[in-house]
């Protein structure tokens, strides 16, 4: 019997454990893809307690406790104290065998704080104060984090209108790891509440000086903004879609469509797709034409419960994996694109690991040879962020694909004590590679060049990949 959480935790194989050890683990992470909050990077954030770094805004946990019959009140509650809402998690630990919080949860403890003890109710005490006590030390803010775990890049996610303030006061402070933003334009193609985009548009004006009274203006202004993210050095947009949009329509349907909404009639259901349809092909236009790579995040059903989105509002665990038929709608999305010559490079992330196959033979369709792996498999994400969708996504891409290509893992956390999720993947990857050369699906006398693979994708390939 194995040891939990050894030194060779999820490596099966010898070939497995000289892989990590030797070549995954020195390597930086280039974290491209994360929601940490910008401001807590330049202000150098110091952490309360060991329940606002771990447990603030953590959906993740928050689901497993409700579902463990745990009030909602010491999830995210403002009557209770962060010693009752950490003892609640504890008691909820126990509960979580084979569910990847349990891994997290206990991978993050040794590696941020030097803790090897199993979290559960009789050691939560201790755990809870040793933590507090180190989060006083100076060492443990925000920026402390992320040089204990050899980051080198993280790009956050930022709207169109957001002032970038705090990239550049970062920046210019001298801090040594890069903080870069990432377009995420969701809110210029969300037409489903005309008051709603109105405000919006409005805003956009306002950041943009730019007056805007019609369809050309809002992009004159997006493109302003556009501008300006790479000038503070963003490289990536990202899109959080349900699922792909590739209505065929005009250029005079799309103004009538935002005449008609900015004025404050609701759209019917095909004006929304056709302008969603239209805002993607022009995003992906301006991204062609600064060489960023664009995101899509696709296949959420979110706020399913009404009654808690109410109460709480988005982003609180209340989402779920979708169900669409979008391998068509991509297809002639990217072909739009890909004719017109304006197809970049472009991650592909789905959430329903039902399309891990349809993804990972759409990207042979595009790849045109000018870089290697220029339309990528995105990395199991939010549902599939862990050990069997990760297992399924690399082997979906090895088969169909190229894996010694792709560009890797992220953490898509709001967290700083996410990083482990990167030695989650690593550990997953030399574990699959370790075992073909075990099992003599890859030759031995290949060493050197699995040793290259694996430090590739671990941080070369993205690297190399986003140019940051």
């Amino acid at each position: 019997m194995k040891n939990f959480m050894d030194e060779n935790f999820l490596l099966q194989t010898e070939t497995a454990q000289k892989l990590y050890h030797e070549h995954a683990a020195k390597m930086p992470i280039i974290d491209y893809h994360c929601h940490l909050i910008p401001q807590m990077v330049a202000d150098d954030y110091k952490f309360k307690s060991l329940t606002e770094i771990w447990l603030g805004g953590d959906h993740y946990k928050w689901r497993a406790m409700r579902t463990n019959g745990v009030d909602e009140r010491f999830c995210t509650g403002k009557d209770t104290t962060d010693w009752e809402k950490f003892e609640k998690w504890a008691e909820t630990v126990p509960y979580t065998f084979r569910n990847p919080l349990y891994h997290w949860t206990h991978l993050e403890l040794k590696t941020a704080f030097g803790i090897n003890k199993i979290l559960n109710p009789q050691t939560a005490r201790e755990i809870y104060d040793e933590c507090n006590e180190k989060l006083s030390q100076p060492e443990y803010s925000a920026r402390g984090m992320m040089r204990r775990y050899h980051v080198e890049v993280v790009c956050t996610t930022d709207d169109p209108i957001d002032s970038l303030e705090y990239h550049i006061k970062t920046r210019e402070s001298g801090f040594e790891i890069k903080m870069l933003p990432t377009w995420r334009p969701d809110k210029a193609m969300a037409v489903e509440v005309p008051a709603d985009f109105r405000s919006y548009v409005e805003k956009l004006a306002e950041v943009s000086d730019v007056t805007i009274s019609n369809f050309d203006d809002m992009i004159a202004a997006l493109r302003k903004r556009h501008d300006f993210f790479a000038e503070q050095g963003c490289r990536l947009s990202d899109h959080g879609i349900e699922e792909f949009y590739a209505e065929d329509y005009t250029d005079a349907e799309i103004k009538a469509i935002f005449n008609k909404v900015y004025g404050g009639t609701e759209l019917t259901k095909e004006e929304i797709l056709k302008f969603k349809s239209a805002m993607l092909v022009i995003f992906g236009e301006m991204d062609w034409e600064k060489g960023w790579t664009q995101q899509f995040h696709y296949g959420a059903i979110r706020n399913n419960n009404t009654k808690m989105f109410k109460l709480l509002g988005a982003d609180t665990g209340f989402d779920s994996i979708g169900e669409f038929t979008t391998a068509k709608a991509m297809a002639k999305f990217l072909d739009r694109l890909n004719t017109n010559g304006k197809l970049t490079k472009t991650i592909l992330y789905n959430l329903n690991p039902c399309a891990n196959e349809v993804i990972a033979t759409m990207l042979g369709n595009f790849q045109d040879g000018s870089i290697p792996g220029k339309i990528q498999f995105g990395s199991g994400w939010w549902f599939l962020d862990q050990k069997d969708g990760m297992e399924k996504q690399m082997n979906a891409l090895s088969v169909l694909g190229l894996l010694s290509r792709f560009v890797g893992m992220l953490t898509d956390s709001r967290s700083f004590l996410s990083y482990p999720r990167h030695e989650y993947f690593r550990r997953t990857l030399c574990n699959l590679v370790g075992r073909d050369v075990e099992n003599g699906e890859i030759p031995a006398s290949e060493m050197e060049r699995v040793n290259q693979m694996i430090e590739d994708i671990s941080y070369n390939n993205a690297k190399n990949f986003f140019k940051f």
